[in-house]
């Protein structure tokens, strides 16, 4: 059996009677407690939020487009190269 880490982190919440209830109900349902059922929901609902912003799938097409979109040159912004000709602050203080 694998051994899994100690829990040693705390998370207070705050909720109305009613999700507390709620809870309590879907944990005794599912014959967790209600830490139990929160960890595991919370945490499946995470794994469904983090791929869609961690990870994405091209097809071969799509993939050809990215890579020609990274492997162009980049355009010129004249406002940054106007922004990057001018004195930092550190070499505007330098000069007083």
């Amino acid at each position: 059996m694998a051994k899994t880490a100690p829990r040693t982190q705390k998370l207070d919440l705050r909720l109305t009677p009613s999700a507390k209830h709620t809870l309590q109900l879907a944990a005794v349902a599912t014959s967790r407690s209600v830490s139990e059922f929160v960890i595991e929901s919370a945490l499946a609902r995470a794994a469904e939020t983090l791929p869609d912003r961690t990870r994405f799938d091209l097809d071969t097409e799509q993939w050809q487009a990215f890579q020609d979109a990274l492997d162009a040159p980049a355009k010129p912004i004249m406002e940054l190269k106007a922004l990057l000709a001018e004195p930092s602050v550190f070499e505007q203080s330098r000069a007083k």
